[in-house]
């Protein structure tokens, strides 16, 4: 599928995108090539593959959700709060925001 200039022009119209007239030529071959990968796609024999509803439906290796060691492993509530401006029972005070 190829796109002219004029549907770049209108493209970028709806989309209320400012482009100059220099670059609609180069726009235009450029989405172009992009609809031609997308045209190969259509190509690929896909007989037999299941449709994939989600993909997060798939099951992945989680890592245990445990505190590291080191200065950013937590067990230090004094040191992370030091250099707060205020503090109450190692938690930051902030401003209240919301009434």
């Amino acid at each position: 599928m190829a796109v002219d200039k004029e549907t770049v022009r209108k493209v970028a119209r709806l989309a209320r995108i400012a482009e100059p007239e220099d670059r609609l030529a180069p726009l235009a071959e450029e989405i172009s090539g992009i609809l031609g990968w997308i045209e190969q796609l259509n190509e690929v024999d896909i007989e037999g593959v299941e449709a994939m509803a989600s993909t997060v439906d798939v099951s992945l290796a989680l890592r245990a959700d445990a505190l590291g060691d080191g200065p950013t492993g937590g067990g230090q509530p004094d040191n992370i709060v030091a250099n707060a401006p205020k503090t109450q029972d190692h938690f930051f005070v902030v401003p209240k925001v919301v009434e």
